[in-house]
C-alpha cells in the first residue's frame, strides 16, 4: 500500500512538473528603460506558475531573483535592466519539460524624470468626480462582463455615467474658468457589484491597478485626455489609493502570500467565500489617525488605525510586505510614464504604513525631483498636518511627502461662515489662528488648502447665499497655499451629507444627455450662477502668473473691529485681501495698515477694476469681500 501511495505521489509530481506553463498576466504590462532604479518587479499570474524557472537572453537584462509566494499561482521575478535598450524581450518560463515564451516590451521614456513638472502654489486645482461631471460617451454606460451594476441618475449612490470623454469635451470650460490643474477622483477599474443601492462610482475600491475603469474609458483615452489638457495649459493630478483595494481584486480570492493583506484571517472564517461577511475575527479601523504620531499611543490603538480595514469591502494592503510596496511604487511610476500625469493625490495617507509610504515618496522624489504628491491627512490640528510634510522637525521619520492637505483651514473657515467675528475667538479669528501655526511647516507654500471636497458638506450647505462663499474663496486664492476648488462651486452647487455622500456629489448641470439646465455656458446658467462664475473667473485669471500671490511674503493682521486683512508683498507690489467678518457695516482704519499701504493713496479692486481710495478709512458693507492691488 505504501508503495502504491508513493508511486501515485511520484506520478502526480511528474505530471505537475510537465504540465503546460500558464501565464495569464504580468504586472506591470510593460516597462521603461533608463530609470534611475534599474530594478523591475514582475508579478506573474497563472495557474501553477510558482514552480517555474525564468530566464531571458535579452541584452542588458538579467534575472536578479525569483520569489515563490504562498499561492501556487503567483511568481515574482526581479529583473535588473541596467544597460537595457528599448525593445521586445522574451521571457522563458520553464516547468519540467514545458516552456512558455512570453513577449515583454521595454519602452523608451518620453522625458527624463527631471522634466516631469508637478503642480505648485502657482496652480489652482479643480477637483471633480468623473462619474458625476459629464457623460461624453453613453455607449460605455453598460459594459458587459463586469460584475452586476446599474447606471441610474435618480439614485445618488449608483453610477450616473460620467466618463473621461465627458471631461475631455469640456477642457475649454476649465480654461475659461481659470483653473490650471484637474484632479479626478480615481479612474482605475472598480469592478465591484452594486449592493443595497450603493456602488463604487467614486473609484476608491481598485480591482485592477493597470486598467482604467471601462465605464470611464480606456487607458488610451486617459492618455488622450492628459495630452489635450496639457495642450491647453492644464495639468492632471491622479488620485491613488495604496492603503486598500477593492474586494473583487484577484488578490482577495487568491492571496499571493499570507501577509499580502493586513488581518486577513477573518476571510477564512466566512460561510460565503464570495462575500465580505464580517465575523469576530474582522478588524475595523478606528478612523482615528492620532495614534500614528502619538508618542504615548498604545499598541492596540495603533494596530486598529493602520491594520484595520477601512470597510469590509476594501481589503487593507500590507505595505510592510516589501513586495507589496514595490508593486505599488512601480504602479505609480508606470502611470507617470504612460499617460504623463503631473501629480498624485494619495488617499487615506496615514492609514498606510508610514515607513513604506516614506520609501515610496523618497523613490518618487529621486526619480522625479520636480513632480509633486499631496497626501490626505485628515486631522484638523496644524501640528498633525505639519508632521507629515517633508523634512518636518516634528516627525520621528522623514515622510518625504512634499504637500499635505490643510484640513485645519477647511475646518476653521467652515466655522467662521456661521459666526460674527468678535474681538478674540469667533469668525475670522479662527482663520487667523490657523495661519499663526505656519511656523510648524517646513514649506507652507506647499500646503493644499480647500473649503470643501467630495467627502464634506458643500460650503453652501443646502443654500445658495454666495456672501460667505466669496469670503472663503478670496482667502483661499490669495493666501500662501496651493488652492483646491471642488467642481460646481463656481455655479453655486450645494448639498449636504446628512442623507448620503451622493448629495454632495451631484451631477454637473448640462453634463448629461437630456439635461435641460446647462451650467457650462453663460446662456445656460441662471443669473445668480453667472454672477458667481464671473466673480470667481476674474479672480482666477488675475491669479494666474501673479508673482505677488505665488512668491510674495505673507503678513496677516489680527481681526480688528471685525475686519480681517491678509497682505502679500513682492518686489514693491502689494495685494490686500480685506474681509468684513460681521453682519454689520465696518470701518477699516487705513493708518493701522500703514506698514503695508505705505504712501499709497489708491488701489485697484481686482474683481471690478474700480479704483479704491486709500486716502481715508475704508467703509465696508456687511460681509463685504475686497481684494485690492497697488
Amino acid at each position: 500500500m505504501k508503495k502504491l501511495i508513493l508511486s501515485l505521489s511520484l506520478l502526480l509530481s511528474v505530471m505537475t512538473m510537465n504540465a503546460a506553463v500558464k501565464v495569464d498576466r504580468i504586472d506591470p504590462t510593460n516597462w521603461f528603460v533608463g530609470m534611475k532604479n534599474p530594478s523591475l518587479q514582475l508579478m506573474v499570474y497563472g495557474e501553477g506558475i510558482r514552480s517555474a524557472e525564468v530566464t531571458t537572453d535579452y541584452a542588458g537584462v538579467k534575472v536578479d531573483s525569483v520569489v515563490r509566494l504562498d499561492s501556487p499561482n503567483y511568481l515574482l521575478v526581479y529583473l535588473n535592466l541596467d544597460g537595457a535598450q528599448p525593445g521586445e524581450m522574451t521571457l522563458n518560463f520553464k516547468n519540467g519539460k514545458s516552456t512558455k515564451k512570453v513577449k515583454y516590451e521595454l519602452k523608451a521614456r518620453e522625458k527624463r524624470g527631471e522634466e516631469r513638472m508637478g503642480f505648485t502654489n502657482a496652480d489652482v486645482l479643480y477637483m471633480l468626480m468623473p462619474d458625476r461631471f459629464a457623460d461624453g460617451d453613453p455607449k460605455n454606460n453598460d459594459i458587459k462582463g463586469l460584475n452586476a451594476y446599474k447606471t441610474d441618475r435618480t439614485q445618488p449612490s449608483l453610477r450616473h455615467g460620467g466618463d473621461l470623454e465627458g471631461i475631455r469635451r469640456h477642457l475649454d470650460y476649465f480654461t475659461e474658468l481659470g483653473v490650471t490643474a484637474l484632479w479626478f477622483t480615481p479612474v482605475l477599474e472598480n469592478n465591484s457589484p452594486d449592493g443595497n443601492g450603493s456602488s463604487t462610482y467614486h473609484g476608491y475600491a481598485t480591482t485592477d491597478y493597470y486598467r482604467v475603469d471601462p465605464r470611464f474609458g480606456t487607458n488610451e483615452e486617459y492618455r488622450r485626455l492628459c495630452d489635450e489638457a496639457h495642450a491647453k495649459g492644464l495639468k492632471v493630478v491622479m488620485d491613488m489609493i495604496f492603503n486598500h483595494c477593492g474586494f473583487e481584486h484577484p488578490w482577495v480570492a487568491d492571496m499571493p502570500s499570507k501577509d499580502w493583506l493586513n488581518t486577513p484571517e477573518w476571510l477564512d472564517a466566512r460561510q460565503d467565500k464570495t462575500k465580505p461577511e464580517v465575523n469576530d475575527k474582522y478588524l475595523q479601523t478606528s478612523y482615528k489617525l492620532t495614534p500614528v504620531v502619538d508618542p504615548y499611543a498604545s499598541d492596540v490603538d495603533l494596530r486598529e488605525t493602520v491594520d484595520g480595514w477601512f470597510v469590509p469591502t476594501m481589503p487593507d494592503l500590507n505595505q510592510r510586505n516589501p513586495h507589496v510596496i514595490t508593486y505599488l511604487i512601480q504602479n505609480s511610476e508606470w502611470w507617470i510614464e504612460t499617460v504623463g500625469i503631473d501629480g498624485i493625490r494619495m488617499d487615506t495617507y496615514p492609514y498606510a504604513d508610514a515607513a513604506a509610504m516614506a520609501q515610496w515618496m523618497k523613490t518618487l522624489n529621486e526619480e522625479y525631483p520636480n513632480f509633486n504628491v499631496v497626501g490626505e491627512t485628515w486631522v484638523v490640528d496644524p501640528p498633525y498636518t505639519a508632521t507629515w510634510q517633508k523634512d518636518s522637525k516634528l516627525a520621528k521619520q522623514n515622510s518625504y511627502l512634499n504637500t499635505v492637505m490643510d484640513f485645519s483651514f477647511f475646518d476653521r473657515i467652515n466655522q467662521a461662515k456661521r459666526e460674527d467675528t468678535d474681538g478674540f475667538v469667533t469668525g475670522m479669528n479662527r482663520v487667523y489662528n490657523n495661519f499663526v501655526y505656519d511656523y510648524l511647516y517646513p514649506n507652507p507654500s506647499s500646503v493644499m488648502a480647500f473649503i470643501e471636497n467630495h467627502d464634506t458638506d458643500r460650503f453652501l450647505g443646502n443654500g445658495k447665499d454666495s456672501t460667505a462663499l466669496k469670503q472663503a474663496l478670496a482667502l483661499l486664492l490669495t493666501v500662501n497655499r496651493i488652492p483646491q476648488l471642488y467642481y460646481g462651486t463656481e455655479v453655486l452647487m450645494n448639498g449636504t451629507k446628512e442623507v448620503t455622500d451622493g448629495n454632495v456629489r451631484k451631477d454637473f448641470p448640462g453634463g448629461f444627455p437630456g439635461d435641460t439646465h446647462n451650467a457650462f455656458t453663460a446662456d445656460g446658467r441662471t443669473r445668480a450662477e453667472n454672477a458667481m462664475f464671473t466673480w470667481l473667473s476674474r479672480l482666477l485669471h488675475w491669479r494666474q502668473g501673479n508673482d505677488v500671490v505665488v512668491k510674495g511674503t505673507q503678513k496677516q493682521f489680527i481681526p480688528y473691529n471685525g475686519v480681517y486683512v491678509v497682505a502679500r508683498q513682492y518686489n514693491g507690489k502689494n495685494v490686500m485681501t480685506i474681509i468684513n467678518g460681521t453682519k454689520k457695516p465696518a470701518t477699516m482704519p487705513v493708518k493701522r495698515y500703514a506698514e503695508v499701504i505705505g504712501r499709497a493713496t489708491s488701489a485697484k479692486d481686482v474683481i471690478t477694476g474700480n479704483t479704491v481710495s486709500l486716502a481715508s478709512d475704508l467703509q465696508l458693507s456687511p460681509r463685504q469681500t475686497l481684494v485690492i492691488e497697488f
